[in-house]
C-alpha cells in the first residue's frame, strides 16, 4: 500500500492554489493536505468553499500563531510555505524544528540572518528544506542545460541574461507588498533569484563575486512627479482609464481573495504603483563572477511594452542564444484599462503578430552555421514547468535526480546569495565578495 504524507500548508493567497489542488487532486494518491493557516482567515474560507463544492476532504485550520502545534498535533510530514517572503526563514525553521520537512516558495528567504536562522534549524533537526524553482522544469531552460552539458559549446566564459518584465507583471511587483524592500528584498530578491538559480544551474557554478547598479527609475512617486502624471488615486479598483490601475472587482479570483477579504487584515493588493513609500528597484544591472571562472552581465527591466527574456551563454567551442517571449505586447482596452490578469502567463493575452509569443533556443559552433534545437512542449504555467516541478516534490524525487532539477537548501543559498551581494553592492557602490557575507 502507498504511503500517504500528510502536508501542512501555511499562507493561502493566489501561489498556494497550485499546491492545494495538486494535493486535492492529480497527487491525492501519494499526498494529503491535512492543515493549513493564515492570518486572513476569509481567503482560507475562499479555499474551504471550494474544496466543499469538489467534494474533497477540509483541511484542519490553525492561527500562525499554533504553527509548531498544527505540526505535532497533524503528524505532519512536510509543511508547504507559501508566505511574504520576510516571513521564510521564520516558517521554516520552525517547521523544522518542529518535526517537519519543509517546500518553501522562492526564494528561501530575503537576507544573510535568515538563511544562518535556516542553516541552524536544518542542523539541529536533521530535517530537509526544498525550494520550488519551476524554472528549472521548463522544458526551454532544460534544452538549454542539457546544450551546454553536451560540451557543445565548449567551456563556458560567460552569460548575457536580459529580463524584461511587462507593465502588466513589471508593475505588479510595485502594487503589492513586494514594494517595500524590507518584505521582499527588492526584485534582486523576489524576482531574480528565478534567473541567478537558472544560470547558476545552466553553467554548474556558484558565484563567487557581484557588483550592482540600479534604482527606481520609472515607479514611485518622484517619478510620476518628475513626469508629469498629476495626482494619483491610492488604490486601482473602481478607477477607470488608467493602464496601471488594478481593478480587483474585474477578477473574481481576485476579488474573492483579496478584495472581499482585506478586511481581515488590512492588507490592500491593488495599490498604486507611483505611490510613495516604494523602496524597491525596477531597473537593475549586475556583473557576476562565478568560481568555475565565467561572468555574467544581467540586467532586469519592470516596466517593458513586452515581456520575456534573452540568453547569451559563450563557451571555448561556440555560442548558445535563447529567446522567450511570454507576452508580446501589453495593451489597453476601449476603456484605456489593462483587463489581463498580471501574472507572467495569463490566459487570453493579446498575441502581437510582430512579435508573437514563442521561444528559440539556437547553438552555432566556431566555423559552422547556426542550428536550431528543438524545444519539447510543456504542461502548464511558469514555460510548462509548474506540472513537471510538482509531480517531482510529491513524489519525493531526490535531489541527485539526472537533471539536477530538485533544489536543496544549498541552492536555495546560492539563488538568493547573489541578491544578498547584490543588495549590499547598491547601497556602497562597490563589488561584494560573497565569500565575506558568511552565508
Amino acid at each position: 500500500m502507498t504511503h500517504i504524507e500528510r502536508y501542512g500548508l501555511i499562507g493561502t493567497g493566489s501561489r498556494a492554489g497550485m499546491y492545494i489542488n495538486a494535493l486535492t487532486g492529480e497527487h491525492s494518491d501519494v499526498a494529503e493536505l491535512a492543515a493549513w493557516s493564515d492570518i486572513n482567515l476569509g481567503r482560507v474560507d475562499v479555499y474551504e468553499r471550494g474544496l466543499t463544492a469538489a467534494g474533497a476532504r477540509i483541511p484542519v485550520r490553525y492561527p500562525p500563531e499554533r504553527f509548531e502545534e498544527m505540526i505535532r498535533t497533524e503528524k505532519l510530514d512536510r509543511v508547504i510555505v507559501t508566505t511574504p517572503d520576510y516571513t521564510h526563514a521564520d516558517f521554516v525553521s520552525r517547521a523544522l524544528l518542529a518535526g517537519a520537512d519543509v517546500v518553501v516558495e522562492k526564494p528561501i528567504t530575503i537576507n544573510a540572518a535568515g538563511l544562518a536562522r535556516i542553516k541552524a534549524a536544518i542542523a539541529e533537526s536533521g530535517k530537509q528544506v526544498i525550494t520550488t524553482f519551476n524554472y528549472r522544469y521548463s522544458p526551454r531552460n532544460i534544452a538549454l542545460r542539457e546544450l551546454i552539458g553536451s560540451g557543445a559549446i565548449g567551456e563556458v566564459t560567460s552569460v548575457h541574461f536580459e529580463w524584461a518584465l511587462d507593465t502588466s507583471h513589471g508593475a505588479d511587483y510595485f502594487r503589492r507588498w513586494h514594494r517595500d524592500k524590507a518584505n521582499s528584498g527588492g526584485l534582486l530578491i523576489h524576482k531574480a533569484s528565478h534567473h541567478f538559480d537558472l544560470v547558476n544551474w545552466w553553467i554548474a557554478a556558484a558565484p563567487v563575486r557581484v557588483f550592482a547598479s540600479g534604482g527606481l527609475r520609472f515607479y514611485g512617486a518622484e517619478n510620476a512627479k518628475a513626469r508629469g502624471l498629476g495626482r494619483r488615486p491610492t488604490r486601482g479598483t473602481g478607477v477607470v482609464g488608467d493602464p496601471f490601475a488594478l481593478d480587483l472587482a474585474k477578477n473574481p479570483r481576485m476579488k474573492e481573495l483579496y478584495l472581499d477579504n482585506e478586511h481581515h487584515d488590512g492588507y490592500l493588493r491593488d495599490r498604486d504603483v507611483f505611490d510613495e513609500g516604494i523602496t524597491i528597484e525596477d531597473n537593475l544591472t549586475l556583473l557576476v563572477d562565478y568560481d568555475n571562472g565565467a561572468s555574467m552581465s544581467y540586467s532586469l527591466n519592470a516596466h517593458s511594452p513586452w515581456e520575456g527574456y534573452r540568453v547569451t551563454v559563450n563557451g571555448t567551442a561556440g555560442r548558445a542564444e535563447l529567446e522567450v517571449t511570454e507576452r508580446g505586447a501589453v495593451l489597453m482596452g476601449e476603456d484605456g484599462t489593462i483587463v489581463i490578469d498580471p501574472s507572467a502567463n495569463p490566459e487570453g493575452a493579446t498575441i502581437d503578430p510582430v512579435r508573437p509569443n514563442g521561444e528559440r533556443l539556437l547553438v552555432q559552433r566556431h566555423w559552422e552555421a547556426a542550428r536550431e534545437v528543438p524545444i519539447p512542449a510543456g504542461i502548464g504555467g511558469h514555460g510548462g514547468g509548474d506540472a513537471y516541478l510538482l509531480e517531482h516534490l510529491f513524489n519525493r524525487v531526490q535531489v541527485d535526480e539526472p537533471l539536477g532539477r530538485v533544489a536543496g537548501y544549498p541552492d536555495g543559498v546560492r539563488a538568493v546569495s547573489v541578491g544578498i551581494a547584490g543588495n549590499q553592492s547598491l547601497r556602497t557602490g562597490q563589488p561584494v565578495v560573497i565569500a565575506d557575507l558568511d552565508l
